[in-house]
This record gives structure tokens, C-alpha cells and sequence, in this order.
């Protein structure tokens, strides 16, 4: 368990480039894998949470190679043609690959074993097996509905409309990808919108989908028995991984840092436009259109950040980048409460309580509530950062690790994290690529 201190840096400065959107990677993998034919993708996030996607489509039936020049090449299994694994499917830690690919188990005549490290067994999938027990499968979990998990799928299944009972963009796109294969039209209705990275990209694939609006709901309406034809992917850079450089470049002084190729797909960019509320300098340079996503270069500058009390209704838009936001938070002038967080606790740890007592170890203030954390900042001085001895626990989670690491670039004895090994799940180059950009 490699522990590491983040000590105060000088300004961070440059053109950095973060890796390839999670979320996009994920399903360029799967969609092109149920395609017809060969696929290419560049800019392919190669963290581990990705490649345990790869590995799961290949037991399906598709070929996935890395290309010399970095990009990857895929030969589709074909939709309604894929192989019954034989062994186990190995999550590692990534969620979106145990919800996305029991969706697509789940539509087809296949028994498919799901298994995950420590802290993926921990995460319940109940709001996962309820739709899909409703299309057919039979799925056995854990008790409290964890791995090892194992799906018998149905074909044909049965079409469902199914209202999320919370705001989920990993229901919604298991639900979609296990219409995929089945016969009739799968409506999905959404309260609130979520990411729709899924919907942008198979439409993109060739499936046949709608979008509407009833009573104020999203409705998403798909058409089974898909043909999916190959196509090639530029993956934009994931918005969740900008996000730490984008607080790092707001909190230390004299920065001036250029982040480049983001995705900003509007279900994606809450992170922007929280940080731009607080008093954040954040410009976006060269917008335009990459393989259907909105993209743009981000010049992000030290600002005097301002405490505010975030909108609930931004929170799918930035579920993931609240660890970062709290960073910001406890350096900004004022007091910054959240709420309406709850997924939070069910992430790869519960980052409400996991984030307030690392926050409280480094120094800031900050009291956890039921749904949301309220974190008093201090005012643009430096955080204390942790004593001797003292360490952060990170729980295994990725996001923790990185934005204390953040923390302790803007502290008096630097911030001392437990194990940075989770980083490698999808950020694998993060911690050289913060000390170049705060070096030059």
C-alpha cells in the first residue's frame, strides 16, 4: 500500500492533457464489442476500471487489441451472438462494468458469474437487479445484494417501462443495454436527467432510440433487436479527472493551467459551473464537437474562492466530483453546504463520511449531515494540512486519494494519504502529471 504526502506546490502551470472520459470508455468498449465489425477508439481511458471492461468483452466474444499508435481495435461478437463466458467476470473495483454488463447479460440465454475486489463487493446492486428481474433474468446475489452476483439471462426478455426510483445514469444504461436484445420498444423515464453518455453513443452505433418529455420526465424509448454497425470513437477527456486540477489550479496561488480536449457534455459539466459560482476563473477555449460530445480547452487561474450552498439539482451532473468540490470548499471564503448527496455514501466508499473525516485530520472544519457535508473554509489561507503519524484513510477509493492529494498542495505540513494505489483505477498517470504541471 503505497502511502505518499502532497506537499504545498509552486504554481501550476502549462497545457496539460487529462485521460480519455470513463464513462464514454466504458461503453465505446461494449458497443463496439456487440457491433458488427471492426470499430477503432483513440483516446481510450487505460485505467484499470476500463481494461476490466475489455477483459469481460473479449470473454464475450470480441476482439480487442491495442494499436502501436495507441488507439484500440475492435472486432464485434455481434448483438444476440455473444459467447457464455467461461470463467468469472473480474470487476475489479469498477461499478459501471458490473451494472452495464448485467444489463447485457441479463437479455441474453447465458449465466454469467460477477466478481470485484473488496471494496466493489461492498456496493449493493439491488437498484440494478430490480429492472432486469422485471425483463427475465434470474439474478442470485450476496447478501445485500452484492458480489459475487450471478445473472441467468432471458431471450427473449420482456420489454419494460421502468421509472427510476433515483437518479442513476448506470440503471438507466443496464436498462437500455438489455433492450438492446429485446424484441419491442424499452421505455425508461428519468425524474431527473442523468449522464447520457449512453444514449449520445448508441444512437451513434445505429440503434434506434427517442427521447421526450412527459409531466416534466425525461422518457427514453429504445428499440429491441438493435443491429449495431462499427464506428470509430474519439474518446474526450474525462471532466471527473480535469476536475482535480481544476481546484488544484484555483487554490494555489499564481496558478495558470490549461486543461485540454474536456468533455462538457451539459449532464457532465456541474463540476464548471459549481466552481464558477464559488468566484472560480475558468474559461473555455476552442469549444466544439467530438464524435457527438461538446468539448473544450479549460484555462483555469488562481481565484479567491467564495463558500455557497449548492444546488441540489446540480448533483447528477457532478456526483462524482463532489470529493473535489469539498476541497475547494474548505479553502474558499465562507461556508459551502451541500445536500441531496446520498449516492454519495454507496460510491466506491462513503465519501460524505469518508471526505469529512480526511478534510477534519488536514485541518479544515466541517460538519457531516445526513445527505451532504457543510465545510467552513479558510479563507484562501492554507489548511494545516495532517500532523505527524496521521494519515488519511483513503478506503480503497480512488477519488479520495486524489483530491487529498489536491488538499495538500495548499497546506502548511502536507496531507499524507494512506495508499495511492486505488489512483490506477482510472487516473493511472495522475500524481506525475500533477508534479509536472506544478514544477515548470
Amino acid at each position: 500500500m503505497p502511502a505518499k504526502t502532497f506537499i504545498a506546490s509552486g504554481p501550476l502551470k502549462g497545457r496539460i492533457q487529462v485521460p480519455g472520459d470513463k464513462s464514454i470508455s466504458h461503453r465505446a468498449l461494449m458497443f463496439a464489442g456487440l457491433a458488427v465489425g471492426t470499430s477503432r477508439i483513440t483516446g481510450l481511458l487505460e485505467g484499470e476500471d476500463v481494461l476490466a471492461t475489455a477483459a469481460a468483452m473479449r470473454q464475450f466474444g470480441a476482439s480487442i487489441a491495442r494499436e502501436d499508435d495507441g488507439s484500440w481495435r475492435v472486432e464485434g461478437a455481434g448483438l444476440g451472438s455473444l459467447l457464455e463466458p467461461r470463467t468469472h467476470l473480474d470487476m475489479g473495483n469498477s461499478g459501471t462494468s458490473t451494472r452495464l454488463l448485467m444489463g447485457l447479460a441479463a437479455s441474453h440465454a447465458m449465466t454469467c458469474v460477477f466478481t470485484g475486489d473488496a471494496s466493489l463487493s461492498g456496493r449493493p446492486m439491488n437498484r440494478v437487479i430490480a429492472p432486469l428481474a422485471q425483463m427475465g433474468a434470474q439474478i442470485e446475489a450476496a447478501s445485500g445484494g452484492t458480489l459475487p452476483l450471478m445473472v441467468r439471462g432471458l431471450t427473449p426478455a420482456v420489454p419494460i417501462t421502468y421509472r427510476l426510483p433515483i437518479a442513476s445514469a448506470q440503471v438507466k444504461s443496464a436498462v437500455l443495454i438489455a433492450a438492446l436484445n429485446t424484441p419491442g420498444i424499452t421505455r425508461v423515464i428519468e425524474p431527473v436527467a442523468t449522464r447520457d453518455h449512453t444514449e449520445r453513443m448508441l444512437a451513434g452505433f445505429g440503434a434506434r432510440l427517442e427521447t421526450g418529455e412527459e409531466n416534466g420526465e425525461r422518457v427514453i424509448a429504445l428499440h429491441g433487436e438493435a443491429d449495431l454497425a462499427p464506428m470509430d470513437v474519439c474518446v474526450p477527456g474525462d471532466p471527473s479527472s480535469a476536475a482535480f486540477f481544476l481546484v488544484a489550479a484555483s487554490i494555489v496561488p499564481g496558478s495558470d493551467l490549461t486543461i485540454a480536449n474536456v468533455g462538457l457534455n451539459p449532464t457532465r459539466a456541474g463540476i464548471v459551473t459549481a466552481l464558477r459560482q464559488m468566484g472560480a476563473d475558468i474559461t473555455e477555449d476552442n469549444p466544439r464537437e467530438v464524435g457527438g460530445e461538446p468539448v473544450a480547452d479549460l484555462r483555469v487561474r488562481h481565484a479567491n474562492l467564495a463558500g455557497i450552498d449548492v444546488d441540489p439539482a446540480i448533483v447528477p451532473s457532478m456526483i462524482d466530483e463532489f470529493p473535489a468540490l469539498f476541497v475547494a470548499a474548505a479553502l474558499a471564503r465562507g461556508t459551502t453546504r451541500t445536500s441531496g448527496l446520498a449516492e454519495l455514501r454507496v460510491k466506491e466508499s462513503d465519501r460524505i463520511a469518508v471526505m469529512a473525516r480526511a478534510l477534519a485530520l488536514a485541518g479544515a472544519r466541517v460538519e457531516e449531515t445526513e445527505n451532504g457535508l457543510t465545510i467552513h473554509g479558510t479563507g484562501g489561507d492554507p489548511l494545516p494540512g495532517t500532523r505527524e503519524g496521521a494519515s488519511v484513510a483513503t478506503e480503497l477509493d480512488h477519488r479520495i486519494a486524489m483530491s487529498m492529494g489536491v488538499a495538500g498542495l495548499a497546506s502548511t505540513r502536507g496531507v499524507q494519504v494512506d495508499d495511492t494505489a486505488p489512483i490506477a483505477t482510472s487516473f493511472p498517470d495522475f500524481i506525475p502529471l500533477l508534479e509536472r504541471a506544478s514544477s515548470r
